[in-house]
């Protein structure tokens, strides 16, 4: 039997859980303040008069207020020079300023009334006719369009390059934050491991990962979740219908959970019994590939590195080249904070450059169709020295959590 995996009960492996957020520092009205001073310098640089934030990870991360996005625009406008304010539906003003971090005007429209015609006006109340404007990459485009109509005296482009910039690159908080967010995970999965038994269902692991998540500090229980048994494995999201365990079955775990909005997201393959020699080598071959991928990490070098020798090192396993299957089907890695798909990507033509503080998801997945599929996703960050882990990779396809060493 594959060491941690099976002989323990539910409630046991539960117990065995502990909260880990007691001394998790939240972030501050300082913090988003400084966010906004980098913005404006960004913007300053590109000749943009003014920023829009829509509802959604953006307008939380430069401002701390959490809002979803809906049909009604809520936003924030960010000058390049000046004092920041808000958009919003006028029987939500007072909700909002109960979620804000920062204190700022807010201009409000009457259900009959056109936000996008208050955009224009807003800008005119800064001072700015004309100019150019950066919205916000994620604003659905029933909103641009008509933001870009009802302004026509203004110029449009995406803000990406600026948002991008500031958030691929994350501060010290923002680290340790995803790394105790990585380290709750970890342990859930493990935990879940414990629990495997012939009979139980992918439902039902999933289940307990979500209660333990709970259990480890996670509010919202799991961010997402995906078990996986034995030919499922292969689909890399899974499928329709749940899977009971079997003796000498494979397993795949993928989860992560949320904490002070960054997420975690951590993938361990192993099985159930005792793995057959193909899967040994399989689960082998993706180890390397993913310690590949890491090696090639380095500052200055372009993103699309790491998946380069990723591939390159399947293919010197046999499986491959490029996307052919048995093999990798997807990129090696993307980037993760408060979404948990973030720019920039570990993917082929992707040339922008590693830099202290960005951070990757490292998932090389081997995918071997009809039969399973082993992927290994651990994260790391770039420091000035180079890669880190946030968790150490899995251990061995007999021992995958190192419990024995």
């Amino acid at each position: 039997m594959t060491i941690g995996v099976g002989n323990e009960t539910e409630s046991k492996a539960l117990a065995n859980l502990k909260d880990q957020t007691e001394d998790v520092k939240p972030f501050g009205k300082s913090d988003f303040e400084y966010r906004i001073k980098k913005l404006q310098s960004l913007m300053q640089q590109k000749g943009a008069v003014a920023t829009y934030l829509h509802a959604g990870t953006n307008l939380y991360y430069f401002t701390g207020l959490q809002w979803s996005p809906s049909e009604r625009m809520v936003a924030a406008i960010v000058p390049a020079v000046g004092e920041i304010c808000y958009i919003a539906p006028h029987f939500e003003m007072d909700t909002l300023r109960d979620y804000w971090q920062i204190e700022a005007s807010i201009h409000g429209w009457h259900e009959h009334e056109s936000p996008f015609d208050l955009f224009g006006e807003v800008l005119l109340d800064l001072g700015r006719s004309s100019g150019r404007i950066l919205l916000d990459e994620v604003t659905p485009y029933f909103i641009t369009s008509r933001i870009t109509q009802a302004n026509p005296d203004f110029e449009f482009e995406l803000a990406q390059e600026v948002t991008q910039a500031l958030r691929s690159r994350k501060s010290e908080q923002e680290i340790a934050t995803i790394q105790r967010a990585h380290e709750m995970t970890l342990e859930v999965i493990q935990s879940a491991a414990s629990i495997l038994k012939p009979g139980i269902s992918t439902t039902e692991v999933v289940e307990f990962i979500d209660q333990g998540h709970r259990t480890v500090g996670a509010a919202a229980g799991s961010y997402f979740c995906i078990v996986l048994f034995g030919v499922a494995t292969s689909f890399p999201h899974g499928v329709k219908d749940p899977q009971t365990l079997t003796e000498n079955d494979c397993v795949l775990i993928d989860t992560g959970c949320e904490l002070l909005g960054y997420k975690s997201d951590i993938t361990r393959s192993f099985y159930y019994g005792t793995p057959t020699e193909e899967y040994r080598a399989g689960w082998a071959a993706e180890k390397n590939a993913q310690l590949a991928a890491f090696a090639a990490a380095s500052l200055g070098e372009p993103c699309e590195s790491a998946d380069l020798a990723a591939r390159k090192s399947l293919v010197s396993d046999g499986f491959g080249p490029d996307y052919q299957l048995p093999g990798l089907p997807h990129r090696t890695g993307h980037g993760c904070g408060l979404d948990i798909h973030e720019a920039p990507n570990l993917v082929r033509g992707e040339t922008t450059a590693m830099s202290p503080g960005m951070v990757f998801s490292n998932e090389p997945m081997l995918v071997v169709p009809g039969k399973f599929g082993i992927r290994l996703e651990d994260h790391f960050y770039m420091t000035e020295d180079g890669p880190q882990w946030f968790t150490q990779p899995s251990h061995s396809v007999d021992d995958p959590f190192g419990i024995e060493g």
